[in-house]
């Protein structure tokens, strides 16, 4: 990691998401407002895990977007030096496609980079990956406000 890291409560300060539904645990911004990298722990302990399936748990992968619209989202917000709670709204999902399955004990790695911007309307890059295998990749559409 080079930039500078966020912990949890400092993401807490930012998204309105909580457990259960809160899914990174750590942010490095690479560039205000442009890039950084999420992290996520999974589990076995997941709520999710419970129905998804009993006997071969896999992430979800509307989960695995949403771990995905979280680390945008941050990246987006946490362009200041100052942290504090915005509001960020996903729009919109393109150019989804799942390489490989999440599997409890799996670290993600999800790299975000706003690639457009009109006004308050932004465009990111997203890529999930798991010990350097791309795992998600999706066109990530949100407001900020």
């Amino acid at each position: 990691m080079s930039g500078k890291v966020y912990n949890i409560n400092e993401i807490m300060q930012v998204l309105p998401h909580r457990y259960p539904f809160l899914l990174i645990d750590k942010v490095e911004i690479e560039e205000k407002g442009v890039s950084g990298v999420g992290y996520k722990n999974v589990t076995v302990n997941e709520p999710f895990f419970q129905g998804h399936f009993p006997s071969n748990p896999i992430m979800p992968g509307v989960l695995q977007i949403e771990a995905m619209a979280q680390t945008a989202g941050f990246v987006l917000a946490a362009n200041g030096d100052e942290l504090k709670q915005k509001g960020v709204l996903f729009m919109g999902v393109d150019h989804v496609k799942f390489r490989r399955p999440v599997l409890p004990g799996d670290r993600l790695e999800i790299h975000a980079k706003k690639v457009k911007e009109h006004r308050n309307v932004f465009v990111c890059e997203t890529k999930a990956y798991v010990d350097g295998n791309l795992a998600c990749e999706a066109i990530l559409t949100a407001m900020v406000s």
